[in-house]
């Protein structure tokens, strides 16, 4: 198991194909123009010594120099020590709308974007339980498994768009059949799932199926997100808006929070929809009711401990900046004898 400290830095790699596309061009214009004052045999008589293969090995050296310290900079640490640790606390799973009517403005920024800070500030107020989430919109899918890592669940959320399911709507009830594999611990006797949604065009019968995942001590909530005046739906590419969506009849679509589906859902849930507008009394709300459910002891393995690494790479960095330097574009006698670029047998 390893941890990464500041991956942003990996954004300078972008600047070793710029190397050496400059180092191509340079090449390029320096045989251009030294052919203008004398042909190719005459410049080897007047340089001989000159090597073809050592400016090559410079830059590679240096490209590699520049991987090393970014690495570096980015601070992998490697876990050395496992445990059991002991937790506390119940399944959770959150069901995510994904559907175009997602992009609403009517709450800022829209609906999906608020969605997800309602998640990521539920997950930050979370400590021994497991969580997990779905996708849906025509139809759904696993994002992230039952799982005790909340790092990775919050990556794996921060990832999710309305770009995800290809058939739109809005298929509620493929996701609370989808719930249903998360719960693997039988003798976990607390299993919620939460529905983030603006519940416009759910399809199926889903008071019927919420209810059946009642009967299997599933409690399910919802939590609207959208506002009953509603707004338009912006299609946007590169964040720039393109137009707004339009239904069959060339008219306007305007969305609209459904909040008696919600409600209706989370009352065959055995739960209760809870408005997601404001995000401090959503996490309130949702702290207050996990907080008063039995939750069940479970161990789960951890790295506890991890060391840095970064030292190694940033020693290897310069090793190599020293390499490029003490490297000189002059032929020397081992590399005379491999002939790279069968120079001498002109």
């Amino acid at each position: 198991m390893y941890q990464l400290d500041q991956p942003i830095y990996f954004y300078v790699l972008f600047a070793i194909p710029a190397i050496v596309l400059l180092f191509m061009g340079v090449l390029l214009w320096k045989r251009q123009t030294q052919k203008k004052f004398a042909d190719t045999d005459l410049l080897k008589k007047l340089s001989p010594n000159r090597s073809v293969f050592k400016p090559v090995l410079k830059v590679l050296v240096f490209c590699l120099a520049i991987a090393c310290l970014v690495v570096g900079l980015v601070n992998p640490k490697i876990g050395t020590k496992i445990e059991n640790v002991k937790r506390e606390g119940v399944d959770v799973v959150f069901a995510l709308d994904v559907s175009k009517s997602m992009l609403a403005e009517d709450i800022a920024p829209n609906r999906i974007e608020k969605s997800k800070q309602l998640i990521t500030q539920i997950l930050n107020s979370l400590a021994g339980d497991r969580v997990g989430i779905i996708g849906y919109a025509g139809s759904a899918f696993p994002q992230v498994p039952i799982t005790t890592d909340f790092a990775s669940t919050k990556l794996f959320l921060n990832n999710m768009n309305t770009d995800m399911v290809s058939s739109q709507g809005t298929a509620i009830n493929e996701a609370i059949e989808m719930a249903k594999t998360y719960y693997n611990d039988e003798e976990q006797v607390n299993r919620v799932l939460f529905i983030i949604s603006d519940g416009e065009d759910h399809e199926g019968n889903v008071e019927s199926i919420a209810d059946e995942a009642a009967a299997l001590g599933i409690k399910i909530y919802t939590i609207g997100v959208g506002s009953v005046e509603g707004a338009p739906i912006p299609i946007k590419r590169n964040g720039i808006l393109q137009y707004y969506k339009r239904d069959q009849d060339n008219e306007q679509v305007i969305t609209r929070l459904g909040e008696e589906t919600l409600q209706q859902i989370a009352e065959e849930g055995n739960g209760v929809y809870i408005n997601g507008n404001n995000t401090k009394e959503v996490v309130e709300t949702v702290t207050a009711i996990l907080n008063g459910m039995d939750k069940k002891t479970f161990e789960a393995k951890q790295f506890t401990d991890f060391k840095d690494q970064f030292q190694w790479f940033l020693v290897g960095a310069l090793f190599l900046l020293v390499l490029d330097v003490l490297l000189l574009e002059r032929k020397t006698a081992w590399l005379k004898k491999l002939n790279l670029f069968n120079e001498s047998s002109t």
